[in-house]
């Protein structure tokens, strides 16, 4: 119930807050039957105190198997077997269309929630494109890792992944293009440089003597 009431409410719920929510949950659960989400007589949305328990067995959820199937993708490429990582963790990133509870208006619990997933997603790319350069496939990582960095003009690593890749493959210029990009965007939103390992690629690029390892 206190879930319920903060989602809705925050911290200022009406007197009528626990009518209010008993309203919503018989409403919910007309819903639940007119959406063909739950037969006529079935109980999902369960009344069990101290409030309601969603009852999934047999349905499916797709947080869940998203949760699951990074989780299954993580495992895979511990235990080195990169491709099917990779191609696990696609399969779950796959599954979204859009940002998480899009089409909902999220209260405190939700808005929770809705960042945890956001953060996994996040971090289930990461790991993808990690294992996707061991198998040697920088050269067409590039494309995504352009997107990605769009996408998310701040996160470092997706910039130092990019700028990595085009220097692998030969395309120097635009490398060192992509690192201005990234310094220019920490400066005019953040005002700070990239971090100590986003410089040191920088240097790398720019003396290929010294990533080689090669004497001067």
């Amino acid at each position: 119930m206190d879930s319920f009431i903060e989602e809705l409410w925050a911290d200022n719920p009406p007197r009528s807050a626990l009518t209010t929510l008993q309203t919503y949950i018989y409403h919910a659960r007309k819903i639940l039957v007119s959406e063909a989400l739950a037969d006529p007589g079935e109980k999902i949305l369960i009344t069990r105190s101290p409030g309601y328990l969603i009852d999934l067995t047999g349905h499916r959820l797709d947080t869940r198997e998203f949760e699951e199937l990074v989780k299954a993708g993580r495992r895979a490429a511990d235990q080195g077997s990169l491709e099917a990582a990779a191609r696990t963790l696609g399969d779950a990133l796959d599954m979204w269309c859009g940002p998480a509870l899009a089409n909902i208006s999220t209260g405190r619990v939700l808005a929770g929630h809705r960042t945890y997933l956001e953060e996994l997603r996040v971090r289930a790319v990461e790991r993808r494109i990690e294992t996707l350069k061991l198998l040697g496939n920088e050269r067409d990582l590039i494309p995504e890792l352009r997107a990605l960095v769009q996408q998310y003009p701040l996160n470092e690593w997706f910039h130092a992944q990019l700028i990595e890749s085009l220097n692998s493959c030969g395309r120097r210029a635009e490398a060192l293009k992509a690192y201005r990009e990234l310094w220019r965007s920490l400066a005019d939103e953040l005002g700070i440089e990239p971090s100590p390992e986003v410089q040191r690629l920088h240097y790398e690029v720019l003396n290929p003597v010294v990533r080689s390892g090669r004497a001067a």
